[in-house]
């Protein structure tokens, strides 16, 4: 990995600290352990602070991780951030950062290392065939402030933070639950709709009396609608009814995640939830879940592996469709059971 830095050479910590991420939630998501075991490491009295976007700010502002979330407008559009974020710049220097952390890496925030003038900095390795969160903890650690680790012990200020739209839904707060999660972009990551049912069944011999979850945004409303009418009461429908932090909050609580590659996924195993991903054509050396509770299922043995296609060359998406629901979901439990002997 290439990591341009700049890093701390003081015998003494810093004051203040601003760590650097926009983009989709997913990838803001991924390096909160990483700036957990960060926060982990500095004293209470150095100020940690995140910039990132409008539409991203909701999960790390609810968090106890850190002092100040600044957010910006633009949406997905460059011209419209590069005005919305210029306008945060005169606040920004004011507070006379000692360390940026810039874990975006594109022109907009490179730029704003340089007119911070931070003691320290270090930017992000956008092209190392690596796992992303690797690369950010190989960025936190450049900075040199010391080693970097994953730290899923994420808090929320409020404990009780997200249980309510689990409690609309008729959870009892003691049944098990498994979180479905059938949000791949595009064919070539999506496990067939029927394999959901069919799995969901078949953990009911493992676990009794567990139900199922399925939460997102209307993207899947149609998968979802398809599934309450084949599991009933069994499944929780909250499409629509949750705040992403709220939906991270929900994952906290659930015995195993089945997932595609999505922005819930990466909320999953960055929270500690025993996570099951399946990727199909998804390039899995940069996006897999990392830590020992979680599996990936992916394409990476196969000559047609990590395609990063919209459509299967093949018209089978064999990548996916050969885990048949049983062998997932004695994975899926083998995985459960590991993750409770780690408690």
């Amino acid at each position: 990995m290439i990591i341009p830095a700049q890093p701390w050479t003081s015998s003494q910590p810093p004051k203040k600290v601003l760590v650097i991420r926009w983009q989709a939630m997913g990838d803001v998501v991924i390096t909160l352990p990483y700036i957990q075991h960060l926060r982990n490491r500095l004293p209470a009295t150095t100020k940690l602070d995140l910039l990132t976007r409008q539409e991203t700010k909701d999960l790390p502002k609810k968090l106890e991780l850190f002092d100040k979330v600044f957010a910006f407008g633009g949406e997905r559009n460059f011209k419209k951030q590069l005005v919305h974020l210029s306008l945060f710049i005169p606040t920004l220097f004011l507070q006379r950062y000692d360390v940026v952390i810039d874990l975006q890496n594109n022109l907009m925030s490179r730029t704003l290392v340089k007119l911070l003038r931070p003691k320290a900095w270090s930017i992000f390795d956008k092209y190392s065939p690596a796992p992303a969160g690797h690369r950010y903890k190989a960025t936190i650690e450049a900075v040199g402030l010391g080693g970097n680790d994953m730290d899923c012990r994420l808090r929320f200020k409020e404990p009780d933070h997200g249980t309510m739209p689990l409690s609309d839904a008729g959870w009892n707060q003691t049944d098990p639950f498994v979180v479905l999660n059938p949000a791949g972009a595009f064919e070539t990551r999506n496990w067939p709709l029927s394999y959901y049912a069919q799995f969901a069944r078949r953990w009911q011999e493992y676990q009794p009396n567990a139900r199922f979850v399925i939460m997102g945004t209307n993207f899947i409303a149609a998968k979802a609608d398809w599934l309450k009418n084949e599991l009933g009461d069994r499944l929780f429908y909250l499409i629509g009814k949750t705040t992403p932090s709220e939906a991270f909050a929900v994952l906290q609580h659930a015995s195993l995640v089945l997932s595609e590659d999505s922005g819930l996924m990466h909320m999953a195993w960055v929270g500690g939830t025993p996570t099951l991903a399946l990727f199909g054509g998804t390039r899995s050396d940069w996006s897999r879940p990392l830590g020992e509770h979680s599996l990936l299922l992916g394409s990476h043995d196969l000559p047609c592996g990590n395609c990063m296609q919209e459509k299967c060359r093949h018209g089978d998406v064999h990548c996916l469709t050969r885990w048949t629901p049983e062998k997932v979901a004695e994975i899926g439990w083998g995985l459960y059971k590991k993750v409770q002997q780690l408690v």
